[in-house]
């Protein structure tokens, strides 16, 4: 049996461009500067690069990196492929010193295109969870430190906090990073994100009692009375969303600064939305990924994890 990681498209990078653009072009090349896509031609000779084609309505070259998370990066397409692959498939992440040891590149190297990976992890589709007779879990949780905040802070001040959504149905989680976690804050999340047709699935915390209201249902947990299910229902499903992103950032990424918190949510949502259990593997998830890189380019240098 082959290793997944011997496909062609993990080591020549004409592979890995063609790999590329039957997902990113799936009906032909279509010119990034003018949108063109009758008078496109592929560009030959020895000299030019891999994956180079020339648009003759706009007169520019292009490649399929342009305009994604691959754009003026040095770094050969087939090793952002193997990177993404082993994100992909890493079920609570993989650090950038690990890629900068396995891939071969430079550990900045290694924490950028993490980033630019996380960003093609992020869902742009912001649909409704739940909806009539849909069951939406809510929870919140802390992690990390605020670094201005931590030397005199007491309890949870100090600590970054998140917002997460589980519906029930489709088995997807998103999260949020809560600067505030005042009731108004709390409310306005659940509320712009769950559709009042559906039933809301929360422990004790008063941040979702007045919000509750506003849904077809909503069932509080009382976990402090030992209490894990109430009429059927229980949170043990977001819980353990949580477990797993808390040793992933605790166990492999051990520090994340505030400012970068939203990507590695949108990497955990991204895994566990489409884990094996939803009938996706590393392949998929990988696959999957690579729909989301248009767009999405960062282009700051500043490597403070």
């Amino acid at each position: 049996m082959a290793s997944a990681l011997s496909a062609p498209h993990f080591h020549s990078e004409e592979a890995a461009f063609a790999y590329v653009e039957a997902r990113v072009w799936a009906e032909g090349p279509v010119c990034p500067h003018c949108g063109g896509f009758d008078r496109i031609g592929k560009m030959g000779g020895k000299s030019t690069r891999v994956g180079l084609y020339k648009c003759y309505q706009c007169r520019k070259p292009f490649t399929v990196r342009i305009g994604t998370i691959f754009e003026s990066s040095h770094v050969p397409l087939n090793i952002w492929l193997q990177a993404m692959y082993l994100i992909a498939g890493s079920k609570k992440g993989i650090s950038s010193n690990q890629l900068h040891r396995t891939l071969g590149v430079t550990l900045k190297t290694a924490w950028f295109m993490s980033h630019r990976i996380r960003e093609a992890m992020r869902d742009d589709n912001m649909d409704m969870f739940g909806g009539e007779g849909g069951e939406v879990q809510a929870d919140e949780t802390y992690i990390g430190n605020i670094a201005e905040k931590a030397p005199k802070a007491r309890g949870f001040a100090h600590k970054m906090r998140v917002v997460s959504l589980l519906d029930k149905r489709t088995g997807k989680t998103r999260s949020f990073y809560a600067p505030s976690k005042s009731l108004p804050t709390v409310s306005q999340i659940v509320r712009d994100n769950v559709d009042q047709e559906s039933h809301l699935v929360t422990d004790e915390a008063r941040y979702y009692w007045r919000v509750g209201k506003e849904f077809a249902g909503h069932t509080k947990v009382f976990h402090g009375t030992g209490n894990y299910f109430k009429d059927g229902r229980t949170t043990n499903d977001i819980e353990g969303f949580f477990s797993i992103f808390k040793r992933g950032m605790r166990g492999v990424y051990q520090f994340c600064n505030e400012r970068h918190l939203h990507r590695y949510l949108a990497e955990f949502d991204f895994r566990y939305s489409n884990r094996v259990a939803l009938g996706y593997n590393d392949a998929d998830r990988a696959d999957t990924m690579l729909k989301g890189i248009v767009g999405k380019r960062l282009t700051y240098q500043r490597a403070s994890a």
